[in-house]
């Protein structure tokens, strides 16, 4: 199950070294003063090694994942903005670097997950390890492996140059026999760490090492003795039997923070971070691996992504978007946005955020090619695409074409295609082909999440005057008048309509043209669905107020 591979081509190509060479001093220099927390990151772990390589020849980053439960954007988030690290990291330094994404399948089930089928047949097999439990989709060999492979398909699906580690390889394997030894020697140590951070009743059970029982195949959390260190041997009762085992070859494993702590003083893992809720396991899985004589990762504690009720996004309960979820209504690029900005704030996932994050995305795309080399290297579009990022722009926003398929109904592309050549010159899907990507997406968007929801209420008061006064305007003017100059008419009527305040006038055109609360400038809107049909609009809700 371990596996090395290379990058493979995709739009947002992740390699694991800058596209920039270290010859460029501008770059590097800007690069040493950042403010973009990737870079901050990265001159963090550069001094970790200030007088050069370390002795294994190369920097480790390391994501962990839990596969207890399907992979989600959580999980992909971390390879993420790792991966944007390590990058940051490339342009600073010409140490090698290297990722591996560890598969913590060795870990007992300790729950059935809600969004997994057989349930009941999972349930037979609680407490063993992941990889010895059947696979409930009936694909693979077990349900780690089904789920390892998950989260290999999306991480390939978006060109990650990492290494793939399982868990279970690793143990029976013999790869941690030396550090589980180690674990061992340094047991009363590690129990000095743990202890105090336990409940009286736990502390009476705890131990650093879990035996797999050779009776039911269950990881048991049972006191052990140490009998050799050298030979591994440990002692346990399971089922009322004193049993002698070796922790080696796959017959037990460490509890998670002794686990990780372990992992990072085996490997030599100088780069990990984690969600906010693992503070305290970072502070005690840190103290763990200074006992075994080792020195505990660079990384930083991000806020976690929360569903639609505020509550964290979980594998197990699978609430929250999945990535495919995203990636049907939002292109890669926006999701790789969202997930960059503000590591350290808490932010709901669900559908009603992929517009905008499309919208913002495309504008720091358009700045980019104007900015000094400072600001892009604080531009999220610098991260993204590392350094990269494609030249091509678009003509309209994201939230425009939303509202144009709104008004639109049941439309196809080329139905689409057609207004847009009242806004755009020479549009054609092949001058355009982002755009025409963001087309299929706003006909997705709009079908499942606008249409079931627009309701265009009758104007009312001084709005009935203004939208007469907005048609009469309209018919005036010639079919390929400007966006400008009727955002002009509009903003003019609006301010001597009668109105109180100006948003009250958009917000009645919104309300009861579009159907929406919110909308796009309307001068741009009228541009892009035409003269004639928008004083159709305007007609039909004139009609709804008498």
């Amino acid at each position: 199950m371990v596996a090395n591979r290379a990058c493979i081509a995709h739009p947002l190509a992740f390699p694991y070294r800058s596209q920039v060479t270290m010859t460029d001093n501008q770059l590097r220099d800007a690069a040493l003063s950042a403010k973009a927390w990737p870079y901050e990151e990265a001159r963090r772990l550069l001094k970790r090694y200030a007088n050069g390589a370390p002795a294994k020849g190369h920097v480790l980053f390391e994501t962990g994942y839990g596969p207890s439960g399907l992979p989600h954007i959580g999980t992909f988030n971390e390879v993420l903005r790792t991966t944007m690290v390590r990058h940051a990291f490339a342009t600073l330094s010409d140490i090698p670097t290297r990722l591996i994404a560890f598969s913590d399948d060795m870990d007992g089930l300790r729950k059935v997950p809600d969004n997994v089928p057989n349930k009941a047949m999972l349930a037979e097999h609680l407490g063993k390890p992941l990889t010895r439990i059947p696979d409930p989709f009936g694909k693979y060999e077990s349900f780690a492996h089904h789920n390892n492979a998950m989260l290999r398909q999306f991480l390939d699906r978006f060109g990650f140059d990492y290494e793939f580690a399982s868990s279970t390889d690793y143990y029976e394997g013999g790869r941690f026999d030396d550090a589980l030894k180690n674990v061992l020697r340094n047991y009363q140590g590690i129990m000095d760490v743990m202890l105090p951070t336990l409940r009286a009743e736990r502390q009476a059970t705890y131990s650093p090492v879990l035996p797999v029982s050779p009776k039911s195949g269950v990881v048991l959390q049972v006191p052990v003795e140490v009998l050799d260190a050298e030979t591994g041997m440990i002692a346990f009762v399971d089922e009322g039997e004193r049993i002698e085992q070796t922790i080696l070859g796959g017959k037990a494993k460490l509890q998670w923070k002794v686990d990780w702590a372990m992992r990072w003083v085996a490997l030599g893992v100088d780069y990990e971070m984690a969600g906010k809720d693992l503070i305290d396991s970072v502070i005690q899985s840190s103290k763990i691996a200074r006992v075994l004589g080792g020195r505990p990762p660079e990384g930083f504690n991000y806020e976690m992504f929360l569903d639609e009720k505020g509550e964290k996004i979980s594998k197990s309960k699978g609430n929250g978007l999945s990535l495919d979820q995203w990636l049907t209504y939002g292109p890669d690029e926006s999701l790789a946005f969202y997930i960059y900005r503000e590591p350290k704030k808490a932010k709901a996932l669900h559908m009603g955020v992929i517009p905008r994050a499309v919208d913002d995305y495309w504008q720091f795309r358009a700045n980019y090619a104007n900015q000094p080399v400072e600001q892009r290297l604080g531009n999220p579009v610098h991260h993204i695409h590392n350094g990269e990022p494609p030249a091509e722009t678009l003509p309209v926003t994201f939230g425009l074409l939303l509202n144009l398929v709104g008004v639109m109904g049941e439309a196809s592309k080329e139905q689409v295609w057609g207004y847009l050549a009242n806004y755009v010159p020479d549009a054609t899907p092949e001058k355009h082909p982002a755009l025409d990507a963001l087309i299929g997406y706003a006909l997705a968007y709009g079908r499942d999440f606008i249409a079931p929801t627009l309701v265009r209420r009758a104007p009312v008061g001084v709005e009935v005057a203004a939208l007469r006064r907005l048609d009469a305007e309209l018919a005036a003017l010639a079919a390929d008048t400007a966006a400008e100059d009727i955002q002009n008419i509009v903003y003019e009527i609006g301010k001597t309509g009668g109105f109180d305040e100006l948003r009250d006038w958009f917000k009645a055109l919104y309300e009861t043209l579009l159907g929406s609360s919110q909308g796009p400038r309307m001068g741009s809107f009228i541009a892009l669905y035409g003269i004639a049909n928008s004083r159709a609009l305007i007609a039909d809700a004139l009609a709804r107020a008498e």
